[in-house]
């Protein structure tokens, strides 16, 4: 008789695993069928089993019966005042017109900002970061910027600007003549003319401030959790950190309503958050769908946010609901794809699917709602009022980060974002994906608290020139006379120069 092999453990666990899997597929298809066949909700809405008070998160009620979980960590840390003065103050003055035909055009009219905006990074740039996009704003380069055609090239180098004595290089005078004339079209019936003209001062936001807080907003099927890496190191540094978890998401409560989820009710909770916590310089870190409620807080507190940071939140337009979409399906339908769904989302989330990948997913709570939840969500993104002016209308620096392979949110969209926003930079990691935080936490913390760190450097006022010049020159040319005794041949030297 032949003896049977013993399992190798290695292929039991596969084993066992894979039965899991399975189990848990078929468990998600018998429980939407049921709600199919009873008509009743196969997602039982309740905060996750981590809702249980611990160090370090709070429960804040933002409407009777609407609760969320915010994790706030005030860290022990000497307290140092800012001096009154550091920091540098930035001109932003710029003209916003857009035509009937949908076109927009900008005139930057404020003082040169690139300038400064290119000392961000305090040192050595990170191996990974390969794209920095800039918008110049000079007097002296001031001619309409086409910006739905405009390039990422035309704007990156862009910064100097034309000169005074007619534009860059040996371009044609017909050339120059021939562009501005589509503009000139158009400027005759203007739709809407937004203009803006404030200073803003910008300084280094250390831990050590007592009147600066972060604060961290997830996305869609995202928590608190997905910022571990971020919270932890940022409060090691001092920082008072505020991350709250969306209504539906992580502990916080899920009501049973549409209505709960629109765009206006999840923004009117990140207000009521925003003014409990809030201090005198406050800096918004968004990801994905929680961008947009940053710049919404941007835009409802412009002297009260001081910086902010859009990682892979895609370009600057209005949401709207698609009617054609896989989430419009009955909520029971969903639950049946659920394990579809969390499949989609690792080959999309992140740049490579491995088992770490499935462990950040599982340990930081990511894309653990219910189906009822998740359709709510995906219908109730409409913002009509998110288009390209409501971005251009945004003063306040703002750092764009973006993961190379993400799949959800594609680089053309958030280079169009840096082209549009008054003052913005943008990082591209080549090893990141749509949850670059989880990926690549080291250098996300990097680039973020050099970006805290970095303040504009207030250059001198020019000096206007003087009518006097040729007396000046004049002045200068008898000093040298007098002091240099082989001179008699100078002044010939410099006719035939004239």
């Amino acid at each position: 008789m032949k003896e049977k092999k013993p399992i190798q453990p290695i292929h039991y666990y596969r084993f066992l695993r894979a039965n899991d899997r399975l189990a848990a597929m078929l468990t998600s298809f018998m429980e939407g069928l049921l709600c199919c066949l009873t008509s009743k909700p196969a997602n039982v809405v309740v905060p996750v089993e981590t809702s249980e008070l611990a160090d370090g998160y709070e429960f804040v009620e933002v409407k009777p019966g609407r609760v969320l979980r915010v994790r706030h960590i005030v860290p022990d840390r000497p307290v140092e005042e800012v001096p009154s003065d550091q920091g540098g103050i930035v001109s932003c003055k710029r003209k916003i017109t857009v035509y009937r035909n949908g076109q927009l055009y900008i005139e930057n009219l404020g003082e040169k900002a690139s300038g400064e905006l290119k000392s961000c990074q305090n040192g050595e740039t990170e191996p990974n970061s390969t794209v920095e996009v800039e918008l110049a704003d000079s007097v002296k380069s001031s001619p309409l910027l086409s910006l739905p055609e405009a390039s990422l090239e035309s704007v990156s180098t862009g910064n100097s600007g034309p000169s005074e004595t007619g534009g860059v290089g040996d371009t044609p005078a017909s050339a120059q003549t021939e562009t501005p004339q589509p503009p000139r079209r158009r400027r005759r019936k203007p739709k809407r003319t937004v203009v803006i003209d404030c200073e803003r001062k910008i300084s280094a936001c250390k831990g050590t401030h007592a009147d600066v807080v972060l604060f961290f907003i997830h996305g869609v099927g995202g928590s608190l959790d997905i910022w571990g890496n971020q919270l932890d190191f940022f409060s090691r540094q001092g920082y008072e950190v505020i991350a709250p978890d969306l209504a539906g998401h992580g502990a916080s409560s899920a009501p049973q309503i549409a209505a709960a989820y629109t765009f206006y009710a999840l923004a009117e909770d990140m207000k009521l958050i925003f003014k409990r916590y809030a201090r005198k310089r406050n800096i918004l870190i968004g990801h994905s769908y929680g961008v947009s409620f940053c710049t919404f807080l941007a835009h409802e507190f412009p002297d009260q946010i001081h910086k902010m940071v859009m990682i892979n939140g895609g370009g600057p337009t209005a949401l709207e609901p698609s009617i054609c979409s896989i989430f419009n399906l009955p909520t029971c339908v969903l639950h049946c794809l659920s394990p579809l769904f969390a499949w989609s989302f690792l080959k999309a989330g992140f740049a490579r699917q491995g088992s770490k990948e499935k462990q950040l997913l599982k340990k930081n709570n990511a894309f653990n709602v219910s189906s009822f939840v998740l359709r709510a969500m995906m219908s109730g993104q409409y913002w009509p009022e998110g288009d390209e002016v409501y971005h251009a209308e945004l003063t306040v620096p703002i750092l764009l980060v973006h993961g190379m392979h993400d799949k959800f949110v594609p680089v053309d969209e958030d280079q169009r974002m840096a082209e549009i926003l008054l003052m913005a930079f943008l990082k591209v990691l080549e090893d990141g994906s749509h949850m670059i935080m989880l990926e690549s936490p080291d250098m996300v913390n990097t680039l973020l608290h050099e970006f805290f760190l970095w303040e504009p450097v207030t250059l001198p006022p020019l000096k206007k020139e003087s009518k006097a010049r040729p007396e000046t020159a004049k002045a200068q040319s008898n000093t040298t006379k007098v002091f240099s005794e082989p001179a008699k041949v100078r002044p010939a030297s410099a006719r035939q120069n004239s």
